[in-house]
C-alpha cells in the first residue's frame, strides 16, 4: 500500500502586533493634533514676564483675564467690569474668600489692572494674584 503525505493546512492568522503599532500612531498623531489645533479656553495673552515666578496652585482658582482692548472674562465668559464681582463669587461656587488670579497681556495699561483690584476689594475679595511667566535666564 502506498501512503501519500497529507498537505499541511495552512492556518491564516491575525498579526496583531502591526495593527496595534497603526492604532498606536493614529492615537499619538490625533492628540498631538487637537493639542494644537483646539485653542485654549478664554483670550489669547502674553503674560508678563517677572525674574521670580511661583507656582499657585490654590484650590479652584478663579481665573480674571484682561486684555490691553478692554476685553474681560472669568473663568473664559466674557463679563462686564460692572459684573466682575457678582461673576467671581458665582465662579467661585459659594466658597467664603476666592482665590482669584489676574491674567493680562503684557501690554495691558497699569490703570487697567488697578482698576480691576480696585472693584475686587470693594466687593471683600482679598486674596488676588498676578499671573506670570518665568523671565528667560540671562547669561
Amino acid at each position: 500500500m502506498i501512503q501519500f503525505e497529507e498537505t499541511r493546512k495552512r492556518h491564516s492568522r491575525i498579526e496583531i502586533i502591526p495593527m496595534i503599532d497603526v492604532m498606536m500612531f493614529l492615537l499619538v498623531f490625533f492628540v498631538l493634533i487637537s493639542i494644537n489645533v483646539i485653542p485654549a479656553a478664554g483670550l489669547a495673552t502674553v503674560l508678563p514676564s517677572a525674574s521670580h515666578a511661583d507656582h499657585l496652585n490654590p484650590d479652584k482658582p478663579v481665573i480674571v483675564t484682561f486684555t490691553r482692548q478692554d476685553h474681560l472674562q472669568v473663568n473664559g465668559e466674557d463679563c462686564l467690569l460692572a459684573d466682575l464681582v457678582e461673576k467671581v463669587r458665582h465662579a467661585a461656587q459659594g466658597r467664603g474668600d476666592p482665590q482669584v488670579t489676574l491674567r493680562s497681556d503684557a501690554e495691558a495699561s497699569m490703570q487697567q489692572l488697578v482698576d480691576i483690584m480696585d472693584i475686587l476689594r470693594q466687593g471683600q475679595i482679598q486674596h488676588v494674584s498676578i499671573a506670570t511667566r518665568a523671565r528667560a535666564a540671562r547669561s
